[in-house]
């Protein structure tokens, strides 16, 4: 009798693995992990474990990639707080388009999307930064952390507060709108004046 085939399908198993390892795109991974978790139960049901082919095509596969799935789609959101009157100044002079625009692009390279949430005021919307339910705000230079600015700084239409660090690096690194200054606020530091 001959099982080679047996032998190329055992064989996937560690090639979907390390696929799934070496994969950067999250939602990818989870397709890679899916196929990984089908490759599994057809062995076990090639091998006459049928018992244990249902169980892992029915909770390796489908049930681990749906909670994946929910887990991936909601820990890659940037929120974002902007004031509710932004969006009819960003047709006035086209910084803050231009800004939103440059902020998906460099969020879409990473997987993440940015989601904006409106705030009715400016004390509403640091609020939100301070209590964590947003990432970052923008909001009108006039309106937020002035005394933030160096002298000879180029005014800026916008200022972008962040309250994670590695939104900051990246954001940092590459933003290439002029439209708006960018500063890190720590939210543990309970002493800091904000207004």
């Amino acid at each position: 009798m001959n099982d080679s085939y047996v032998y190329i399908i055992v064989a996937l198993l560690p090639l979907a693995a390390s696929m799934v390892v070496l994969q950067v795109n999250p939602y990818h991974a989870l397709v890679i992990r899916g196929i990984l978790g089908a490759v599994a139960a057809l062995v076990y049901a090639v091998l006459g474990a049928a018992d244990v082919a249902l169980t892992e095509a029915l909770v390796g596969t489908m049930l681990a990639i749906t909670l994946y799935a929910v887990a991936v789609r909601s820990s890659l959101v940037m929120r974002l707080g902007i004031l509710n009157d932004e969006s009819s100044e960003a047709d006035d002079d086209g910084y803050f388009g231009q800004l939103m625009d440059n902020l998906r692009t460099i969020f879409g390279k990473r997987h993440m999307r940015l989601e904006v949430v409106p705030y009715t005021n400016t004390q509403a919307l640091h609020r939100a930064l301070m209590d964590k339910e947003v990432h970052a705000i923008c909001a009108p230079s006039e309106q937020s952390y002035q005394d933030d600015a160096l002298p000879g700084d180029e005014k800026q239409p916008y200022h972008t507060a962040i309250r994670v660090q590695r939104i900051y690096d990246i954001i940092q690194n590459e933003l290439s709108s002029p439209g708006t200054t960018l500063t890190y606020v720590n939210t543990l530091d309970s002493g800091e004046k904000h207004p």
